[in-house]
């Protein structure tokens, strides 16, 4: 019985983002009970791979997210080479509208973010914190609205999340790269040409391919250029079909995603929600740093997706997917306000203060807070679909 009970529960659409939400839940317990001084100890807990004296010697927290998070931008890569090859992505017509809704998602708030942070110089690198979508959560709630929302919104916005993530990616690579050693990037092309021979020959065992992608990894990181890239650029070269026409990129998606979904990412979610609440007042909310990022998910993710989405339509670019109205969107675009994992990832590549992360973590968490509540709500009380997919396609 118990048994069957963890299955469904697991096997449920919303299982990750109730997960997620559960682990930044236990962070902020902790953080606020008499084991505050433990989780901080644990977190800063210095952890070494050594080999002949020499190695990586870094903090806890930081293995969690150099390390555990490249496996979670791997995840996104292999779903990213599938959809351009095969899926959402691979028709150009396809994308044109969550294209242009994700443009407008990551812009506008970073614009409202870069309003209020301006000339201080401290925190205006925070300008990215508040312009990611979380997958798991968005889809969560969405997930728990159940059959009032047509399927095809959920297409929207997972396709919309994927182009969110490739922009995540690209303003990781560009933004967010510290001293250049230009010596361990030459180094790294040579796990890169194996790479690339295991793809061309379309090389069945993934392992080889595994194994040169984590010495990519420790050359990126020795780098100056962010780790978690060297996940994506593995991921990329792994191949979709074989010499059997067998499909490795497939079977690793599919062994992988249980793993990066329900343990990789609640541990990052529980080693990085914790703020201490001690003391917190409004004013602190309404501090530069937080406000942007607070108001860059709940407003800039709502003006940014319905308002670019609503522009393609009525310019004829595109049109609406079938079954789905204008409410529908702004719904959607309420839950693409969640950042939540993407955005705290981002918030620990731009500060390295701890008083500032506290700040990040208050911004995210309510600022994803209330976009849920809201995308929840609007959705919840939107018509049913039986009706809506008997319904024309909207025109612009």
């Amino acid at each position: 019985m118990l048994l069957r009970a963890i299955d469904r529960f697991f096997s449920h659409d919303a299982s990750g983002g109730i997960l997620l939400g559960l682990s930044a839940i236990a962070a902020l317990v902790v953080a606020n009970s008499a084991l505050q001084p433990t989780y901080d100890w644990l977190l800063s807990l210095p952890f070494a791979v050594t080999l002949d004296g020499g190695g990586l010697e870094k903090p806890l927290i930081l293995w969690i997210n150099d390390g555990l998070m490249a496996i979670f931008f791997f995840l996104i890569g292999l779903e990213l080479k599938r959809e351009i090859l095969e899926g959402k992505l691979k028709n150009p017509r396809d994308v044109i509208l969550p294209g242009m809704a994700a443009v407008g998602g990551m812009a506008m708030p970073a614009l409202i973010f870069v309003a209020l942070n301006w000339g201080n110089p401290e925190t205006i690198g925070g300008w990215a914190i508040p312009a990611a979508t979380d997958i798991a959560f968005a889809l969560g709630v969405l997930a728990l609205v159940g059959s009032r929302v047509p399927s095809a919104l959920k297409v929207f916005l997972l396709t919309l999340a994927i182009l969110d993530d490739l922009g995540a990616i690209v303003i990781i690579a560009l933004f967010y790269t510290a001293e250049l050693k230009v010596n361990y990037l030459l180094m790294g092309l040579v796990p890169l040409a194996g790479l690339f021979w295991f793809n061309i020959k379309g090389a069945h065992r993934v392992a080889p391919s595994l194994i040169l992608g984590l010495i990519l990894w420790v050359l990126v990181l020795k780098s100056g250029v962010h780790a978690t890239l060297a996940g994506v650029v593995t991921a990329f070269f792994i191949p979709l079909t074989d010499k059997w026409g067998k499909s490795p990129l497939h079977s690793l998606e599919h062994g992988l995603a249980p793993y990066v979904l329900f343990l990789i990412v609640p541990i990052f979610a529980f080693a990085n929600a914790g703020v201490s609440l001690e003391g917190l007042s409004l004013a602190d909310l309404m501090a530069p740093l937080p406000l942007g990022i607070a108001l860059g998910l709940v407003l800039g993710k709502q003006i940014g997706v319905f308002g670019l989405t609503w522009l393609t339509v009525k310019s004829g670019l595109a049109q609406l997917p079938h079954g789905v109205t204008w409410v529908h969107i702004y719904g959607l675009a309420c839950l693409a306000g969640i950042g939540f994992t993407m955005s705290l990832f981002i918030g620990s590549l731009s500060f390295g203060d701890a008083a500032l992360m506290d700040a990040v973590r208050l911004g995210v968490l309510s600022g994803s807070l209330v976009s849920g509540l809201i995308g929840f709500t609007v959705l919840r009380l939107s018509s049913n679909p039986a009706a809506e997919d008997d319904a024309q396609p909207a025109q612009s």
